[in-house]
């Protein structure tokens, strides 16, 4: 049996981690959950699998879940604080970082410092500090097993593989919604339009980054962290089947890749389950049905969000931080009407041209390019 701790339960990947543990009752327990603010959910959660232990961002908001669980026997705590006590409880196995956006990175790194195994699909968490992550993960021997279904498959690809063999590494984007738009309509188009993906179920948020492909960027920086490897080894591919999840080009002409049906489910399970294999509970990929499978580079001048991020994370330091804040900034403010999709590419590029990156920054450095960014971002949101 292993203890699981979710934070961001009520959240896309929340939800489909849960699922994942109801399919295997005698393998996992919910040891913690955590969400923001959406009580409803955070409640249900934890009537139906019993945590020890749950925490809200909102402290407003933990009175009324406290008084929900009352006679549960589960801890209620909140705030910032509430959300690293639960990400660092004792008794889990696993972390689960499921919280979208920069707000992941402090809870994920207190999980990292209790010594518990983490589940990583919070990007920005190795956006933003990818260098002390890894250092503190090595320190305290904590292992971190990506989700994104892309990391997920090259994760996969890489087991038994030396890193003297790899050539490349590729991440397929699906392209998002607009395509086959022409670019010149970019700018027309609707928050809406822009959360409809045409292959994966997911959260605002992530759904615009997946438009301007800032996600696929961001999942560039990761790979860079997660598997040790130089930018330049690091491709992007254009796959709009969105099968194809992830390639490995080894040095001697061969190709790995995994290849799955479009639901997070599936990479959440090997994540959970890692370093052993369950039966899958979802129906497997019908190859009989796959009638083409295609493959273009990204034009840079269409996903301009793209070469942002190579250029972030090449430049290193506290770059990638900024990057994230600006992105984050300029993408809540599309989300509410105040910007056109086509200003969230301008503002980014405006903020990281003035900032001046710090190198090897500590914790602290992070967090001040991150509110220095989000206040340049702001200024320019309108």
């Amino acid at each position: 049996m292993k203890n699981i701790t979710i934070l961001g339960s009520t959240g896309s990947i929340g939800t489909s981690t849960l699922d994942v543990i109801e399919n295997f009752p005698d393998d996992f327990k919910v040891t913690g959950l955590t969400a923001n603010s959406n009580v409803e959910l955070l409640v249900q959660q934890a009537i139906k699998f019993r945590p020890e232990i749950v925490a809200i961002t909102n402290s407003e908001k933990a009175k009324l879940v406290s008084s929900r669980l009352k006679g549960k026997k589960i801890e209620v705590v909140s705030g910032i604080e509430g959300l690293i006590k639960a990400a660092s409880f004792e008794k889990a196995d696993l972390v689960v970082s499921g919280i979208v956006g920069s707000a992941g990175l402090i809870p994920t790194m207190a999980a990292i410092e209790a010594g518990i195994n983490i589940a990583l699909a919070n990007k920005e968490t190795l956006v933003m500090a990818g260098g002390l992550i890894l250092k503190e993960a090595k320190k305290r021997k904590v292992k971190i097993i990506p989700i994104d279904s892309e990391h997920n498959a090259i994760f996969q690809c890489l087991e038994n593989i030396r890193p003297k063999f790899i050539k490349n590494i590729i991440l397929t984007a699906s392209g998002g919604p607009f395509l086959n738009l022409e670019k010149k309509f970019l700018k027309n188009v609707t928050p809406a339009e822009t959360v409809k993906h045409p292959r994966w179920k997911m959260g605002a948020k992530i759904s615009v980054d997946s438009a301007t492909m800032m996600n696929k960027g961001f999942e560039v920086i990761e790979a860079k962290y997660l598997f040790d490897i130089s930018f330049d080894k690091v491709k992007v591919l254009i796959h709009p089947e969105s099968i194809v999840h992830g390639l490995v080009e080894l040095i001697d002409g061969n190709f790995m890749a995994v290849l799955s049906r479009t639901d997070m489910r599936i990479p959440i399970q090997h994540a959970l389950t890692y370093p052993e294999k369950k039966k899958g509970y979802l129906p497997s990929l019908d190859m009989n049905s796959i009638k083409n499978l295609s493959f273009k580079e990204p034009d840079m001048d269409r996903y301009p969000c793209l070469s942002y991020a190579y250029r972030a994370g090449i430049t290193g330091g506290t770059m990638p931080a900024v990057l994230n804040a600006a992105n984050e900034t300029a993408v809540h403010s599309f989300l509410t009407n105040k910007i056109k999709f086509t200003d969230i590419s301008r503002i980014i590029k405006t903020v990281i041209d003035k900032h001046d990156p710090v190198s090897n920054p500590r914790l602290e450095e992070i967090l001040s390019a991150d509110s220095w960014a989000r206040k340049e971002s702001e200024k320019l949101c309108f």
